[in-house]
C-alpha cells in the first residue's frame, strides 16, 4: 500500500482497513463523536489521515477498560482538525491515568471481596446472612454498595 499524504483524506473502507476495525464501527464512533469524517461531494465520508491515530487511542483506552464515553470526554479536549501535538497527548493522559487509578481501586477492592459478599443486597449467596443480616446493604442505594465504599477509601488488598 502507498503511503498516504498527511493531508490526504481517506475512504471510510481505507480508514477500517488501516485501523482493523469494520466500517460499521467506523460510522458508530462518527455517530458518537469519537472521530469526525467529511464528506466528498458524493456525500460519501472521507476521514483525515490523523483519525487513524485517534482510533489508535480509542482502542488503547478500551484496551484498559474506559468506556467509550470516558475516551470520548477525554478526546473532546483533542483537536478534530490535525493530530494532536506532545503537549495535548500527555494533558490527555494525565486525565486517562486518573481514571485508571480509579479503575485498578475497583478492581483491588473486588479482588479482596471476589469470595465474599460485595454488598448487592441480593441475598442469593448463602454468606449473605453473615456478611448483610437483614439486607442491611438495602439502605445505602442499588448495586454494590460495600465495593463502592472499599473503593472510596482507596482499599487495596493486603
Amino acid at each position: 500500500m502507498p503511503p498516504i499524504a498527511p493531508n490526504e483524506l481517506l475512504s471510510i473502507g481505507e480508514t477500517a482497513s488501516r485501523s482493523g476495525l469494520t466500517v460499521p464501527t467506523l460510522r458508530y464512533y462518527e455517530d458518537r463523536g469519537l472521530v469526525a469524517a467529511v464528506r466528498d461531494p458524493g456525500g460519501r465520508r472521507r476521514f483525515p489521515r490523523h483519525t487513524l491515530r485517534r482510533l489508535a487511542v480509542i482502542a488503547a483506552g478500551q484496551r484498559v477498560g474506559l468506556s467509550l464515553e470516558q475516551i470520548r470526554l477525554a478526546m473532546a479536549q483533542l483537536p478534530t482538525h490535525r493530530a494532536p501535538n506532545q503537549r495535548e497527548w500527555r494533558a490527555m493522559s494525565v486525565e486517562w491515568a486518573k481514571l485508571l487509578a480509579v479503575r485498578v481501586r475497583e478492581l483491588q477492592a473486588l479482588q479482596t471481596d471476589l469470595d465474599g459478599c460485595i454488598g448487592c443486597g441480593c441475598l442469593s449467596l448463602g454468606r449473605c446472612v453473615l456478611f448483610n443480616p437483614d439486607d442491611e446493604a438495602r439502605a445505602e442505594g442499588p448495586g454494590s454498595r460495600w465495593l463502592r465504599h472499599a473503593v472510596e477509601e482507596g482499599a487495596a488488598p493486603e
